[in-house]
């Protein structure tokens, strides 16, 4: 058996996956209300065909959903892990607190693996000393970080290469076959440190592509050239793939994870500290959009603007690091007030001026900016076609369309 410990985004599905492929688990989570939510069989966020894993781990009895940790020989620690965000480093404390509880339970020759996202050598300063400090010696270390994305979460569980760090190679090859019990993509086993490693480094990468994209959208806009027709033509290049611009980056891995290596790295991380920069910029820049289209069509009130999409991606209900909720902090800044806002995806209020009906949110505006792609706004752009947009994702063109 394993104890999965951190119920959310990542620790969910992986717990949910390991148990309808056989593998008996516990489910841990200090919040009571979510543990009781699954205990009664009830999913707390949406995700596509997760329903139907959650189903067949039930069924299996390989699955329970406790506030207490397990007695097992490994524990799998999906925790998050944010930034502090004066010194940039990764705040470990959620991380810290698991291990410390693991180890009061905890048999001898137990395997801890984290998945969370750390920055390197996150693991030598804050858990190897927890684990020399208990007198357990014995422990296991494994780093094996996450690899999915909310939306496609179960196909890249599926699907996706894997790196499991390991101190020692055998451990690390147990691991490994662990994760085989539903993971179909190539799995490598290396050390921690360059597991820790070439996580960061594939969100920075993705981070800085995005980067050279807003940036282009920014001098594109200026030229009066079409940023979309200028990457697709540059990516007919066979060795060039630039990303689509946008508002903003979101979530927890992208917007986040490459602030590690600035707050570890200061004057080294200089492309990344730049791209983090540039991203962060872009909700700022989508105001500026927008002053200039109400000047153009002489809109005086923000009262009249509104922003269709709450969370960071299209089709799923993640706010975290938000766009949106960027935005509108800047807003509050400038002290500009009324904005109204809509997502299908956000079921309850969670910012002023929220609407929870598509209709009556485009009712009550002149101008809207789309900062999220949803399926939805796609199958019913007939009911924007007498509204001024700012396309922030290129999803649309009907009259009267703006983009970055």
């Amino acid at each position: 058996m394993i104890n999965v410990i951190g119920l959310g985004y990542i620790g969910l599905p992986t717990a949910l996956m390991f148990a309808a492929n056989g593998i008996k688990t516990v489910g841990t989570d200090y919040n009571y209300g979510l543990v009781n939510t699954l205990q009664k069989k009830q999913l707390p966020f949406e995700e596509d065909g997760l329903n139907i894993i959650f189903s067949d781990a039930l069924s299996q009895n390989n699955i329970t959903f406790s506030t207490e940790y397990a007695i097992e020989d490994i524990y799998i620690v999906a925790v998050p892990t944010p930034y502090d965000k004066k010194t940039k480093k990764v705040d470990a404390k959620y991380i810290i607190n698991a291990v410390r509880t693991i180890l009061k339970v905890c048999p001898q020759n137990a395997i801890i693996v984290i998945e969370s996202t750390v920055s390197p050598g996150t693991i030598d300063q804050h858990v190897r000393p927890l684990i020399h400090n208990a007198n357990k010696d014995n422990i296991h270390l494994v780093h094996a970080p996450e690899r999915i994305i909310p939306g496609n979460m179960l196909a890249e569980l599926q699907n996706n290469p894997r790196t499991i760090g390991a101190d020692d190679p055998v451990i690390g090859e147990r691991i490994k076959t662990l994760y085989t019990s539903f993971c179909k993509g190539k799995i490598t086993v290396t050390d921690i440190r360059t597991a820790e490693m070439s996580k960061v480094v594939e969100n920075s990468f993705r981070d800085i592509n995005i980067a050279f994209a807003n940036e282009l959208a920014k001098i594109c806009h200026e030229s009066g050239l079409d940023v979309y027709e200028i990457i697709k033509i540059a990516n007919m290049h066979p060795r060039v793939n630039i990303l689509s611009p946008g508002p903003g980056v979101g979530g927890h891995c992208i917007s986040v994870d490459p602030w590690f290596l600035v707050g570890d790295y200061p004057g080294l991380a200089n492309i990344i500290l730049a791209a983090r920069k540039i991203n962060d910029s872009m909700p700022e820049y989508v105001l500026e959009r927008i002053s200039e289209i109400m000047k153009k069509h002489n809109i005086s009130t923000v009262e009249k603007i509104g922003l269709y999409g709450l969370t960071y991606k299209e089709n799923v209900n993640d706010t975290r690091e938000s766009p949106t909720l960027q935005l509108l902090e800047k807003m509050k800044k400038h002290l500009a007030f009324g904005i109204k806002v809509y997502d299908p995806y956000i079921k309850d209020s969670i910012v002023e001026n929220q609407y929870l009906d598509l209709d009556n949110f485009l009712n009550d505006i002149d101008l809207v900016v789309i900062m999220t792609a949803h399926d939805e706004l796609k199958n019913n752009l007939n009911k924007f076609k007498n509204k001024i947009i700012l396309d922030t994702r290129n999803c649309c063109c009907l009259k009267n369309t703006y983009k970055l």
